[in-house]
């Protein structure tokens, strides 16, 4: 390791990894139909070049830097580039709309925009206000729409434009001056409702949560990680990019999330970061195939060497972690968020308890107030919101970061999550019911692909449920209720509305009378990222698919009033 994280950057291990291990794999790429490997020393030089042709644009300390990209090898690059400008990295997430990007780009004050494609390009354009004069742009691949008043130019013309004594070597004063205390990103806030918040994180953040996760989880320099979550997303970020700098594993990009099994069984990693949907996926497949109580089926399905996955984002079911268990893989759960960095407890090889995020790390401490919202102080909390005090003083009060998140710690330090404060329904008989425990249990049934419940201010619950329209079928037909499988699914078949009915009260049998389903909608299209329904780590964002289906909602509510 470079030295004390507290006194040390990102750039400075990066430095580290290339001196010691220069010529050594570093990442696989797929490329030309196969995965290829780059050495460290063939990233430093594509670093170095690209921080050539920062600079060459005028990037210096302090300077936003927007990066609208889906996660590819030129992201990364641009990330370290950036850092040893010295300037702050502003990812955006990739399906975001224009007008979502047209935001992060003001209110962050960016003087240059990074766009990875035609695609992305064109959000840049169709934003209405006169930035163009003001930001300096340029893309990975060759865009031919004018974006202002002029194309773009890509990074590899701007890299090629450069003399030879303007390109900056690896081991130089220039990087050597990057400082803990540097802000190194601003991350927007996917947020479930409101304008997103400017997350401010700094080496020293980034650095001492990455090292204490790595320490705590066990990665070793002999590893092979398979990362597919958004690099935009501090997840990603921390856990996989920043742990494999550190450790010097070897790091595999995935294609797309489509394309993740059949990369792990090209690459075949032994590790894996993912959200629970992943993992429910993966467990629907085996029970689905009947694999689900075949030793060694799941350690197949992702390529044969994987020896742990990790979840984080969201509540992990219980059924998939025994499910992860009990074929020997074991599916770590960690707990976190944006403004810490983001890891505040983690699960280990040795210590990981059935519905708990594990304890917290080594130099972070957390207490949970009278109200059970979890609280949380250490290195790794922001030091704010970007041009947001008032935003920043709601949050961190008296050193510790209010979360806004509901649980408890046992007498062993696991940290269990009840829910959210803010999404907590209160009813209109004034019952406190958090809607996760629900959706989760909803979720378990092989029939329920999606499940979202609401009912604030109302006299009892409602979920809208998006179906497994294949298991749907299987479902009638069995009870010869759907012969000719060519035809249309009509989602109010009486016959499938009753088996759905009686799938929610089947996992719903636990819970008190007050947290039943009284009425329930099917949709016939999944919640997406792209129609703005979740956000990047597939949580959902209530208060817009309430409004996308508040007709339909209405016309439930006063149907069963009348």
């Amino acid at each position: 390791m470079a030295s004390d994280p507290r006194t040390s950057t990102i750039a400075a291990h990066f430095q580290h990894q290339v001196q010691i291990d220069g010529g050594r794999p570093a990442i696989h790429l797929k490329r030309y139909g196969q995965y290829q490997a780059l050495s460290w020393n063939e990233i430093a030089k594509d670093v170095s070049e690209a921080a050539g042709a920062l600079r060459k644009l005028g990037v210096s300390r302090g300077d936003r830097v927007l990066q609208l990209s889906e996660n590819r090898y030129e992201w990364i690059v641009i990330e370290l580039a950036i850092q040893f400008c010295r300037a702050v990295h502003v990812p955006v997430h990739a399906p975001l709309t224009a007008k979502q990007v047209a935001y992060q780009l003001q209110h962050s004050g960016a003087s240059l925009a990074i766009a990875s494609n035609a695609e992305q390009a064109a959000k840049l354009a169709a934003i209405d206000a006169p930035w163009h004069d003001a930001v300096r742009l340029f893309t990975y691949e060759k865009v031919d729409t004018p974006v202002g008043r002029e194309v773009p130019p890509t990074l590899r013309e701007i890299i090629e434009t450069l003399a030879e004594q303007d390109r900056p070597q690896l081991v130089n004063e220039d990087w050597s001056d990057v400082a803990a205390d540097d802000v190194t990103t601003i991350i927007y806030t996917s947020g479930t409702t409101g304008e997103p918040k400017g997350v401010v994180l700094t080496h020293a953040n980034l650095l001492s949560n990455a090292c204490s996760a790595t320490e705590m989880f066990g990665e070793h320099q002999d590893d092979l990680r398979l990362t597919f979550l958004p690099l935009s997303h501090i997840f990603a970020r921390t856990c996989d990019l920043y742990t494999w700098i550190i450790t010097g594993y070897e790091l595999a990009l995935a294609e797309n999330r489509e394309t993740i099994v059949l990369n792990a069984n090209e690459i075949c990693p032994t590790l894996i970061n993912g959200v629970p949907y992943f993992f429910e996926r993966l467990k629907k497949y085996l029970d689905a195939h009947e694999l689900a109580d075949t030793a060694g089926s799941l350690r197949g399905l992702l390529g044969g060497s994987i020896r742990a996955c990790c979840s984080g984002g969201a509540a992990l079911p219980d059924e998939v972690f025994d499910l992860f268990m009990a074929q020997d893989v074991p599916l770590l759960q960690g707990y976190g968020l944006t403004e810490s960095s983001p890891v505040v407890s983690l699960s280990s090889m040795d210590a990981v308890r059935r519905g708990t995020v594990g304890r917290p790390l080594p130099d972070v401490d957390v207490q949970v107030a009278a109200d059970g919202e979890i609280l949380v102080r250490g290195p790794n909390v922001m030091p704010g919101y970007w041009h947001d005090p008032q935003a920043t003083e709601e949050v961190i009060r008296d050193g510790w970061l209010h979360t806004g998140d509901l649980g408890f710690l046992d007498d062993d330090g696991f940290l269990t999550i009840n829910g959210r404060k803010k999404e907590l329904i209160v009813t209109a008989t004034g019952k406190n019911i958090a809607p996760v425990l629900i959706e989760s249990l909803l979720c378990r049934d092989p029939l329920v692909e999606q499940a979202m419940v609401i009912g604030d201010d109302r006299k009892f619950l409602m979920a809208l449920i998006v179906p497994n329209l294949e298991r749907l079928t299987d479902a009638l037909e069995s009870q010869d209720q759907f012969d000719d499988t060519s035809q249309t699914i009509d989602l109010a078949h009486p016959t499938f509305i009753a088996i759905v009915r009686q799938r929610i009260t089947d996992q719903l049998r636990d819970l008190a009378h007050y947290e039943q389903i009284g009425q329930f909608l099917l949709i016939d299209k999944p919640f997406t990222i792209e129609a703005g329904q979740l956000t990047p780590k597939l949580t959902l964002r209530r208060a817009v698919i309430e409004e996308d289906y508040r007709d339909e909602i209405e016309d439930v509510y006063e149907s069963a009033e009348s």
